[in-house]
């Protein structure tokens, strides 16, 4: 229901997210028992010793969103004689301070995830941890897994290693100002310029990056261009809906996970250690994918082929970029969703489809993900050569459990940035915008909107014909915010 006279507030929108959270069988408080074992933590881990080396020296530096706290990973680079580049990654140890079977533990594991929406975030684990003990914050020590990998000019993994360490993360940077400078549209950002030496570090860790990301996508990569809108606020109004860019610093984090993520995969199974793996399997809709290739003159092969449908998107990319978005959505949909498998000694190992490589776990945010922290378990049991704290059916059960709540928490964001958009648009009734058809089902149109990005339902007159990938001109008709319905009518 559209209400111009009261509209709604942002806290409205908070309640909204704690109610689409509960819905989905995600606990939005801390209970009471993990609260109390938070009492009992007062500072960050002071774990040394004996498999712990210092590697406080080191120029390591964060790059993620501006208004990240929840800091999971640092990076530091160090070119070698041979033309050759190691890339070092700090993961936090969150496990020094939020032990399996705890009560901040178990609250972890029933989400498993942390949920991020404009009006409130859902933590995993409570802010004091998340954003100030296990967060690699600047200018503070800390311990981690560092996984270090050395790579060959083309952007092939020489070697690896994986230790325990003291870090310091000498500078916290965001992605838009460090992508603005690496692209020549910026200054220096002041926290790196502030750091002798830390210039250099961003141009060598962005050179590594590009070079692994070229090779992934000869490989089969695919590369998609899905919407994610985040809305902003004065005071409790939603003013604006900005669209995130993907651009170089971006990347350069993307390709190092990826890489890590690989790494760790390989280095539990060579230690013939169960874990926990992130897949995307061979797609099973490849013929409707074919299809909707042909749609557009392009013949994919009839068995899946990551490389083949990689060149299509990027000629996509290339001829329609107004409308690749959604063919992006489309094949993302098509696809299937990403799901957590365990990867037992000896087994098959099923792959990444979507990223183009075979070994591939989740271990490099386990502030903001249950399975990474389970890895991160898993890793420490393995250096320190002890039993795995995890049995195969323990495993087998976190991972189904994993991916229902992964999905759970991504249809709370989904379902709440229908709400936002709505919210935004409820003053704008009667306004007219450009879009793109989204969708066509059932008799029933969906439209994209450009200014500001949001999608709705589009009310088409009988007789008239529209498929997906039409441009056109929408009338808005009305919102309806609790339910994140936005309606357009179809004009010309």
């Amino acid at each position: 229901m559209n209400n111009q006279l009261h509209p709604h507030q942002k806290q409205e929108l908070a309640d909204l997210a704690v109610a689409a959270m509960r819905e989905r069988g995600l606990e939005p408080e801390f209970p009471k028992p993990a609260l109390e074992q938070l009492k009992t933590i007062d500072g960050p881990s002071a774990e040394d010793g004996a498999g712990i080396v210092d590697l406080t020296g080191l120029l390591w530096c964060s790059i993620d969103n501006d208004d990240s706290r929840d800091l999971d990973q640092i990076t530091v680079s160090e070119v070698m004689d041979n033309g050759h580049v190691k890339i070092m990654v700090a993961i936090a140890d969150v496990d020094t301070l939020v032990a399996k079977d705890t009560p901040i533990d178990r609250h972890a594991q029933i989400n498993t995830t942390s949920v991020y929406t404009s009006a409130r975030i859902f933590p995993m684990l409570p802010e004091k941890l998340s954003t100030d003990f296990t967060s690699l914050n600047p200018h503070e020590e800390r311990v981690a897994t560092v996984t270090e990998m050395v790579f060959a000019p083309d952007g092939e993994i020489v070697r690896s290693h994986i230790t325990r360490a003291r870090v310091h993360n000498k500078a916290k940077l965001a992605y838009d100002a460090v992508a603005a400078w690496l692209e020549g549209n910026g200054p220096l950002p002041e926290a790196a310029d502030r750091v002798p030496g830390m210039d250099q570090q961003l141009r060598t860790q962005d050179s590594v990056a590009q070079q692994l990301r070229a090779r992934r996508r000869e490989l089969g990569s695919l590369e998609f261009q899905t919407f994610q809108p985040r809305a902003e606020f004065e005071d409790d109004k939603v003013v604006a809906i900005r669209q995130q860019v993907q651009n170089r610093a971006r990347q350069l984090i993307e390709e190092f996970m990826v890489a890590t993520n690989g790494v760790t995969a390989r280095y539990l199974a060579g230690k013939k250690r169960a874990a926990i793996r992130r897949v995307v399997k061979s797609p099973e809709r490849w013929a409707r994918i074919a299809e909707v290739a042909a749609e557009r003159g392009w013949q994919l092969p009839p068995e899946p082929n990551s490389a083949a449908l990689e060149q299509f998107l990027a000629a996509e990319r290339k001829r329609d970029p107004l409308r690749f978005p959604d063919l992006s959505l489309i094949i993302v949909k098509l696809m299937g969703r990403g799901e957590y498998v365990v990867e037992r000694p000896g087994g098959p190992a099923i792959g990444h489809f979507g990223l183009a490589v075979r070994d591939y776990s989740h271990s490099t945010a386990p502030n903001r993900r249950y399975p990474d922290l389970i890895t991160s378990r898993l890793i420490k049991a393995a250096l320190a050569d002890v039993a795995s704290p995890y049995s195969h059916t323990e495993l087998e059960f976190l991972a189904n459990h994993c991916t229902k709540q992964e999905d759970a928490a991504n249809k709370v964001e989904r379902q709440l940035r229908k709400s936002e958009a709505a919210m935004l648009l409820e003053s704008r009734i009667g306004d007219v915008f450009d879009g793109v058809v989204t969708g066509s089902a059932n008799g029933n149109h969906w439209v994209r909107i450009f200014n500001p990005p949001a999608e709705g339902k589009l009310l088409v007159a009988r007789g008239r014909k529209v498929n997906v990938g039409d441009k056109l001109r929408a009338k808005l008709l009305s919102t309806h915010v609790e339910r994140g319905f936005i309606d357009f009518e179809m004009l010309g």
